[in-house]
């Protein structure tokens, strides 16, 4: 039997810190794409948007099934390679990235790929079951046997993914092909739901919901009740017989990507290839909100030349890095870890904390609530001389090992004692200075390793 899809896409800022929506959605009749922005000023809402607004035209081309799960990931591959260009050509755009789910029905059959912690459900029958796996810290800990699924709802560190879209050619998605059946509900939704709301409580609202834009509207509604501190996002699509009246074909587009829509179109598009031509517009267009400058005079005002003389000579200081072999050091660096200052607090920093002139060979991947100046001293000179680490979990392990420090230096201080003369826990990860009774700080090292790193988000 010939299958339709009939969807609901939502967004909402939430209740935390951030004051712009990062998700992206777009939902249309052969595709669902949802992107969870993530990294630097104004990044996250660019690297989502960017994504969905490469992969909008599939859903106005007629793919057989069995070029759907090839024709995903190309799209995938060119919106990876665009994130590399944007980072590239825009300093205030770099560490940005963005998860990934998208779902392109080919026939009866739907073609899934999949980055990051976001996720899809699937409900049929009496089955409910999530039919992804998050790329994620806690979840390789839970692979590993050594937490369990309830723990890792809970875990501190549940926001650390461990791959992304981040530019970077190793971004690879999951790809999967399966078949559709009529009755068939899916749901695809950042961790502003996953991560607030339990998978008992989505469930119960997928069986109870009439129609797509209800279950939406009751996901959005739960995190929000709550206290969701992250933006949400939610796609629900039913699987229809294609001869169904359906309530609309017109693609909706939600979160950063409606908002860049909006910014850079004049008149309303209305089928499916007139909205997925202009939301590829959109997100190939600069990136600015509405009421910024147009282009041209974004171009006067923000590209003097001498910042064009910058970026040129700099762009010939890469192509001679390149040529010569650079690429590979620059690769090789940006899976090792390391510990510093950031704005006066405890950091954790991808890369090598040198810099090659004009190429930083590092960026921010975590900045802690620890103030340097709350450590004892010999601690603030490890810190301020940079403390390196095997790979991600290892710094966070010894960024854990600071704020016990912090704490105990807090505690010392109190009672009017020198928290640089108390011995240090004696489990202190390979790096971290340990303090004699003296308080004499010895060092320790710590050997780079060339495994891949994780990455982090929010």
């Amino acid at each position: 039997m010939p299958i339709a899809l009939r969807f609901a896409a939502r967004s909402d800022l939430g209740l935390g810190p951030k004051s712009r929506n990062e998700d992206s959605g777009y939902a249309g009749p052969h595709l669902l794409v949802l992107a969870d922005g993530m990294g630097g000023h104004a990044a996250g809402d660019v690297a989502s948007s960017m994504i969905v607004g490469e992969l909008a035209p599939l859903d106005d081309e007629a793919i057989g099934a069995d070029q759907a799960v090839a024709r995903l990931a190309e799209a995938l591959h060119r919106a990876n390679a665009r994130l590399t260009t944007a980072i590239r050509e825009n300093d205030e755009l770099s560490g940005m990235g963005s998860t990934t789910i998208a779902l392109l029905r080919a026939g009866n059959k739907v073609a899934m790929a999949h980055i990051g912690d976001s996720r899809a459900f699937m409900l049929r029958g009496d089955s409910f079951a999530q039919i992804t796996k998050d790329h994620s810290f806690v979840q390789q800990l839970v692979d590993e046997g050594r937490i369990t699924r309830e723990e890792a709802s809970r875990h501190p560190q549940r926001s650390v993914v461990t791959r992304v879209m981040t530019g970077q050619p190793d971004d690879e998605p999951d790809m999967s092909l399966r078949e559709a059946k009529v009755g068939d509900r899916f749901l695809l939704c950042s961790d502003g739901l996953s991560d607030f709301v339990g998978a008992d409580v989505i469930e119960e609202i997928l069986r109870e919901a009439q129609t797509p834009a209800d279950a939406a509207d009751r996901c959005i509604a739960v995190a929000l009740k709550a206290s969701t501190r992250d933006n949400v996002t939610v796609i629900v699509a039913d699987v229809v017989p294609s001869d169904r009246d359906l309530t609309s074909t017109t693609p909706q587009v939600v979160g950063a990507a409606q908002n860049r829509l909006r910014a850079r179109t004049r008149a309303i598009p209305t089928t499916p290839a007139e909205k997925a031509a202009a939301l590829s517009r959109a997100a190939n267009g600069p990136a600015t909100e509405p009421g910024d400058v147009e282009p041209a005079e974004q171009e006067t005002h923000d590209r003097p030349r001498s910042r064009l003389l910058r970026r040129s000579i700099a762009g010939l200081v890469v192509l001679a890095v390149l040529v010569a072999g650079g690429y590979a050091a620059y690769a090789w660096s940006q899976n090792q870890y390391f510990v510093a200052v950031k704005e006066g607090n405890v950091a954790i920093f991808r890369g090598v904390s040198q810099d090659l002139g004009p190429i930083t060979l590092h960026h921010l991947e975590l900045r802690s609530e620890i103030p340097v100046s709350e450590l004892p001293v010999d601690f603030q000179r490890s810190v301020e001389a940079t403390i390196p680490a095997r790979d991600l979990p290892d710094a966070m392990a010894k960024v854990s090992t600071l704020r016990t420090e912090a704490a105990r230096c807090r505690t010392f201080a109190a009672a009017g004692i020198p928290c640089g003369s108390t011995p240090a826990p004696a489990s202190t990860p390979s790096g971290i200075p340990t303090t004699s009774p003296s308080g004499t700080a010895t060092p320790s090292t710590s050997t780079p390793s060339k495994s891949p790193s994780p990455k982090v988000s929010r």
